[in-house]
């Protein structure tokens, strides 16, 4: 395990924790002054369209704050530690001059929010990514593996060429993503704000749902490519000089990835269909790489041996 890896999601954990504990006070300070319901949401000239319940905010507003911070702190790679800053600071500004707008307002409707307090929050995002990029020398980066490991090895021939692909799906990923996008629409029209946000909730998983429901493994002279089946973009792709080892191992969903999709975890990512059989490339930086798919054994050896090849030429 990477010794950098408690640090970084330390480092990656303490802005949000910062920006809940200068709203909750903020809430608990003002709360007996805010209106019933607050504005919460408003049109392009900054007045108010969009109304939420005071109780309804507190809980909802900190849970943001919260579930950001548990994603960033799971997710987080150290290039990427100044994003989890610049959320913690412009989400919580953010909520920071709502609750400013809204403080002793005798009718929600009329409460404005000027667009420049998106610069505002824009501005304090942008600072505190400055300290969160300052704050990435503290943590070392992930130790280098740069030598192949043992696995399992496909015969070629000095000249020969050979590729290996596979399609894979899973059904109820594919149910799960049309369902989805079927209710977005409807929930977005009918439903009441701001329950209506819920089918922005339908987009979120019907679309990554629908392209990763079936994809294509290759393993050739580029390395491993993984593409949704019915298009070349997006893809997951690891150059031969990137693969320090490759085999085929038995994984669980949930037990190692938590879940289906495509997955990230603090040194592992994944295209995760189902559990049971799947590719598990190693990376020459020290993280893993796994794609469920039927033949994997055929395929890791296939990639060990160009990988190999490849290092020599």
């Amino acid at each position: 395990m990477n010794r950098a890896a408690p640090r970084l999601r330390a480092l990656a954990a303490l802005p949000f924790v910062l920006a809940t504990a200068v709203h909750v006070p903020l809430l608990v300070l003002r709360y007996d002054r805010l209106p019933d319901p607050l504005a919460t949401h408003f049109d392009g000239g900054g007045t108010a369209d969009g109304f939420t319940g005071r109780a309804a905010f507190a809980v909802i507003s900190t849970a943001l704050l919260l579930s950001l911070g548990a994603g960033w702190t799971l997710l987080v790679r150290r290039a990427a530690l100044w994003g989890a800053w610049a959320t913690a600071g412009f989400t919580g500004a953010l909520l920071a001059l709502l609750v400013r707008d809204n403080v002793d307002a005798v009718d929600a409707a009329q409460v404005d929010a000027p667009l420049a307090e998106i610069t505002v929050a824009a501005g304090v995002a942008g600072l505190l990514a400055l300290v969160g990029w300052a704050l990435t020398r503290f943590v070392p980066p992930e130790e280098a593996e740069t030598s192949a490991t043992d696995g399992p090895r496909l015969a070629l021939g000095a000249h020969e060429l050979a590729g290996w692909t596979r399609a894979t799906g899973s059904r109820p990923l594919t149910a799960l993503a049309v369902l989805a996008l079927v209710a977005a629409p409807a929930v977005l029209l009918l439903a009441p704000w701001p329950a209506a946000l819920l089918g922005l909730l339908g987009l979120v998983i019907g679309v990554p749902g629908l392209v990763l429901a079936r994809v294509r493994v290759t393993v050739d002279r580029r390395g491993l490519t993984v593409s949704p089946s019915f298009a070349s973009r997006p893809r997951v792709r690891i150059p031969l000089d990137e693969v320090a080892g490759a085999d085929a191992r038995e994984i669980s969903a949930l037990a190692d990835f938590g879940g289906w999709g495509y997955r990230v975890r603090a040194h592992r990512t994944g295209v995760v269909l189902r559990s049971g059989e799947a590719l598990v490339v190693r990376r020459t930086g020290g993280r893993e790489f796994a794609v469920t798919v039927p033949d994997a054994r055929t395929a890791a050896a296939l990639l060990n041996t160009l990988a190999e090849r490849h290092g020599k030429v």
